[in-house]
């Protein structure tokens, strides 16, 4: 069991004394809080885990993009920590028996503040799906605080570099910060979220367990060969929303609004008995698969990271389906690692951050994100009468009322105002001549 209580002093391995070479290197950095060398340093607690506990031995320097600094140019030496402080972004998830999983997100939560990694963390029962921002040394230390409990050991981690403009955003909080965008990946980065719920990816069956069983795992090097085959049926674990702006050439798309959809469509397509939970599809039509019904198909399935890949696999296995494949990474590690003249992907991969879609290689992809209902959109779709600039775009103009719609635009004129939903007193603790106001409408 993780416990770990967070100490006000921990911030402070985070901070060096100024050099006395160039004292005022750092002086005009609002971001930087000098260390005063005469502060006692306790000395480290031993219920803490020995990594945390290095913090409080022995202060390092952090670094921020060298944008935030004014004054002498860097030494070589400081260029060289200035390139070891640059961001990272990890997305990782571990499907394991967490019964106790309550229990971890005030120390979780506490030690990404203290280490300034942000990002979204969700923890249930069946284990941990996260996304975090930070440099890459606060990162590692709080992925190695989660595998310090033997349960969530051998994370399944992807590791995406971030441009010099996303760390402005990271480290300045500036009005063009990302804003949410999608189910089950709530990513903002200038805060962190650790939340809790029944599932760390939402099927709607929390019965089915990938730690139980799962299906076979393929290297991206191997993906081609096994979907090349004419008797694989290749399935397409994601929603229409991703996969309409990419997918591998031969992959049948369920055509689903959510992870729930899928257990429904293929009850559906392989003539399956209904489960007990109740999922909806209606008024899509979708691709046909018509194996035998004695015999199941073998099936290979992919998603962005693998998270749903490795549920949906324990569900068709549960159903009764013998070969089950999935690809290990997900379309990521594919895009990663597969060079783009060998590849079989055709198109972008939504991701669910700011950067909204990938291409070969990670790189930042071309399609933007409507902030009226979470879609990627491309460049035509904003030439569209229905786009509207954080309102509403081609895909959702016809299902919004005139009144959400308006709801939206006074959204975003807050936020062009002021760089914040709300207004500049968001998250401003009341001051004595508030209290004494009459109390504000609540409606």
């Amino acid at each position: 069991m993780l416990r770990y209580r967070a100490s006000p002093l921990l911030a402070l391995g985070m901070v060096s004394p100024l050099p006395s070479s160039s004292p005022s290197s750092f002086s005009s950095n609002p971001n930087f809080i000098p260390f005063n060398p005469s502060f006692p340093i306790p000395k480290p607690s031993s219920s803490l885990p020995l990594f945390l506990s290095s913090f409080l031995q022995k202060p390092t320097r952090s670094m921020t993009h060298s944008g935030c600094f004014s004054g002498p140019s860097p030494t070589p030496c400081e260029v060289e920590e200035m390139d070891s402080a640059s961001l990272v972004v990890v997305s990782f998830y571990k499907f394991a028996d967490l019964p106790d999983h309550a229990e971890f997100r005030s120390p979780l939560k506490n030690l990404c503040e203290e280490l300034r990694v942000s990002g979204g963390i969700i923890l249930a029962p069946e284990g941990i799906n996260g996304s975090i921002c930070g440099t890459r040394e606060s990162v590692q230390k709080v992925l190695g605080f989660i595998e310090s409990d033997e349960r969530l050991k051998g994370l399944r981690q992807v590791e995406t570099p971030v441009s010099p403009e996303e760390e402005a955003i990271h480290h300045g909080h500036t009005s063009s910060s990302p804003l949410a965008a999608g189910e089950d990946a709530p990513f903002r980065w200038d805060h962190v979220r650790v939340k809790l719920k029944k599932e760390i990816v939402t099927l709607g069956m929390p019965v089915i367990s990938p730690v139980e069983r799962v299906g076979q795992y393929v290297k991206p090097r191997d993906w081609n060969a096994l979907i090349s085959d004419p008797d694989i049926v290749v399935i397409d674990v994601r929603n229409h929303y991703e996969t309409r702006i990419g997918k591998f050439k031969t992959a049948v798309d369920p055509c689903t609004t959510a992870f729930r959809d899928f257990p429904a469509w293929v009850e559906d397509k392989f003539q399956l008995p209904k489960s007990d939970c109740e999922h909806s599809n209606q008024g899509v039509e979708e691709e046909t698969v018509n194996p035998e019904e004695d015999s199941p198909p073998r099936v290979a399935m992919y998603c962005t990271g693998g998270i749903r890949c490795e549920k949906a696999s324990s569900y068709l296995l549960s159903k009764g389906f013998k070969e089950v494949y999935h690809l290990e990474g997900g379309i990521l590690k594919y895009l990663e690692e597969v060079p783009k003249s060998e590849s079989l992907w055709v198109g972008e991969c939504f991701v669910f951050d700011k950067r909204v879609s990938v291409e070969h290689g990670l790189e930042q992809g071309t399609f933007k994100l409507c902030y009226g209902c979470k879609q990627p959109v491309s460049d035509a779709d904003m030439e569209s009468p229905e786009w509207e600039y954080g309102v509403s775009c081609p895909y959702c103009y016809f299902t919004k009322s005139e009144e959400e719609k308006e709801r939206a635009r006074a959204r975003q004129r807050q936020f062009e105002t002021w760089g914040i939903i709300g207004g500049p007193d968001k998250g401003r603790r009341p001051t004595q001549s508030d209290n004494n106001d009459d109390p504000p409408n609540s409606n």
